[in-house]
């Protein structure tokens, strides 16, 4: 069967490129641990009526590609690769979650002029002291747990790297499917915690010259963001921060609601 004219599947760099919706406008989504393309499932049902939407799964994510970590500046060209590819008018509007979103956040600041606005889930400004400093001791104790396990999963890598790797999803209540999951994901937490790869030691900090929306679940041990960052977000009246009754995973949690506040924001009255 022949896929619709509003869809497409082009390959960048041996991914697949999933384009589909129509409108002059094209929202670029990209996902975190431990997810793949299809986290946006029901955010591109919503949106593609109004709004091209382009997706694909991380370099280095697939299960079935070959294991390899992929430093940030890599994965900077490869994003500014798929922009200036998929986009008509040569700016996208960036959706991004999780490692995503750090990733996204640092594409964005190297190349604002294409990117015309953000939408920021639950991941603010991780890579600043400030973060830090708003983390209890039991907060920062979480982390480094989850963090390092999944990091020696992709050190150990195979089938014992697999099995670490979905017990850790099991154990967050990771609603992503475990078949597609493999510790070929962990390597940002790999490279976060060794320095390796280029290292994440020098990131700027996440401050969008465009509007930004940000949506964030407050159901959670602790956020991933400073409330100092949110209040400075809020501050310009371009933007707007949505906190909703989520865990991380907002728009797979709560989508209706979710979507309305993108599309409230990206289409407004």
């Amino acid at each position: 069967m022949n896929e619709p004219a509003s869809t497409a599947r082009i390959q960048m760099d041996g991914i697949d490129i999933h384009v589909e919706g129509e409108g002059p406008q094209t929202v670029v989504m990209i996902h975190g641990w431990p997810d793949t393309w299809r986290l946006w499932d029901a955010q591109v049902a919503t949106l593609k009526p109004h709004f091209r939407c382009v997706r694909f799964t991380l370099p280095g994510f697939d299960i079935r590609g070959p294991r390899r970590a992929h430093s940030l500046a890599e994965l900077v060209e490869f994003f500014r690769k798929v922009v200036q590819a998929t986009c008509a008018d040569g700016k996208a509007i960036l959706m991004v979650h999780d490692w995503g979103a750090v990733f996204g956040y640092q594409f964005a600041m190297k190349h604002p002029e294409l990117v015309s606005k953000i939408v920021g889930v639950d991941i603010g400004d991780t890579v600043e002291p400030a973060f830090l400093r708003s983390l209890s001791g039991s907060a920062k104790l979480a982390i480094f747990v989850y963090q390092s396990w999944l990091a020696v999963a992709w050190r150990i890598g195979g089938s014992l790297g697999d099995r670490m790797t979905r017990w850790m999803m099991r154990s967050l209540e990771v609603p992503s499917d475990p078949a597609l999951a493999g510790s070929c994901m962990n390597y940002p937490y790999y490279i976060q915690w060794t320095r390796t790869h280029g290292s994440y030691a020098n990131l700027s900090a996440v401050r969008p010259a465009c509007p930004m929306l940000f949506i964030y679940g407050r159901r959670k041990p602790f956020l991933f963001h400073s409330p100092a960052w949110a209040q400075m977000l809020a501050r310009d009246p371009r933007n707007k921060v949505v906190p909703l009754d989520t865990r991380h995973w907002v728009m797979v949690e709560q989508p209706e609601a979710f979507n309305a506040a993108v599309l409230d924001w990206l289409r407004p009255a």
